[in-house]
């Protein structure tokens, strides 16, 4: 089950990157990255209203402490990666702000070992972290006269700078000290709510406590920027927010509970990840942002380490 759901939460933290990049891009709206927080942290917000009220999912104060520390981890690195979307191309903020799966997997099987993994497995792994991360390598050092055809073609300029590159890597670094502590938080609101450490439950639970603190930097982001620098929400901007935190949200819910599964850590962190190939693919279909061959070959390894990784597990 594991790899289904981090199959689809590849799919659908891709589509959040492309809808997050064209309501982030807008140069003359310099608080879009925390109107985009706002859209995510509503919908997160209204989810984990079904998820306690229809779906009876427990909550309580001592369980969203516990689980604090990592949803600011993940607030923090999205809140980066989004600023980093106002000024640098998808095909370069994703690729970077997404290899932080692979540093998930080498610390994994640094602390826990390798010793439960086949030579396949790891090889699939390998192949997963070397396309992520090959791919933010591959773009930076791109040539200046093939990105200036590429903007050209999507019709946006951008300059490459180390402010602007800074964003996906604090993106990175946050989000994988999110992930890899994000495990030892839900086993302790297991141990919290009496259940068995690597129970489902106490990760639904992790996921409300999530999208409710959410809930709470959206609403800090609505007083600063609508209450005090009285900006306007403008609906046709706000539409590509919300499309994109839609499907943060899905993506979220099916992360959550694949990353749960503990035995499968350094291997679901990389496919999840991998989701910076997809988002490439929609910047170069969608946003007309070319690639050359070294992007399609850095995609090519990241699917077949996926490929691997599903036929091993079966």
């Amino acid at each position: 089950m594991w790899f289904w759901l981090s199959i689809i939460t590849l799919l659908f933290w891709s589509g959040s990157d492309l809808f997050s990049k064209i309501g982030c891009r807008d140069a003359d709206d310099k608080y879009s990255h925390l109107k985009m927080v706002m859209a995510v942290g509503v919908v997160m917000g209204l989810h984990a209203c079904y998820e306690i009220f229809a779906n009876g999912t427990v909550i309580t104060f001592p369980i969203i402490l516990t689980y604090l520390p990592v949803s600011l981890l993940y607030i923090a690195s999205m809140a980066m990666g989004y600023v980093g979307l106002r000024y640098i191309e998808l095909s370069i903020s994703s690729p970077i702000c997404n290899s932080s799966g692979a540093l998930v997997a080498v610390i994994t099987l640094l602390t826990v070992g390798s010793g439960d993994y086949s030579p396949l497995a790891i090889g699939a792994v390998a192949l997963v972290c070397m396309g992520a991360i090959g791919l933010g390598v591959v773009d930076y050092l791109e040539d200046d006269t093939l990105r200036a055809e590429r903007q050209k073609a999507s019709n946006y300029k951008y300059s490459k700078s180390l402010l602007a590159l800074a964003m996906p890597v604090a993106y990175c670094i946050l989000d994988a000290a999110g992930t890899f502590a994000d495990n030892f938080a839900i086993a302790r609101i297991n141990r919290l709510m009496l259940l068995p450490a690597d129970s489902d439950i106490g990760a639904g639970s992790a996921n409300v406590a999530y999208e409710l603190t959410f809930l709470f930097a959206a609403f800090l982001c609505f007083l600063y920027v609508v209450v005090i620098k009285r900006q306007r929400l403008v609906p046709r901007r706000e539409i590509p927010k919300y499309t994109g935190a839609i499907f943060e949200t899905i993506g979220q819910f099916c992360y959550i509970f694949a990353i749960s599964d503990t035995q499968h850590l350094a291997m679901s962190a990389p496919i999840i990840s991998s989701y910076c190939a997809a988002s490439v693919l929609w910047g170069r279909l969608f946003l007309k942002e070319k690639l050359s061959w070294k992007h399609y070959l850095m995609i090519a390894l990241v699917v077949a380490g996926i490929f691997i990784m599903g036929i091993f597990d079966l």
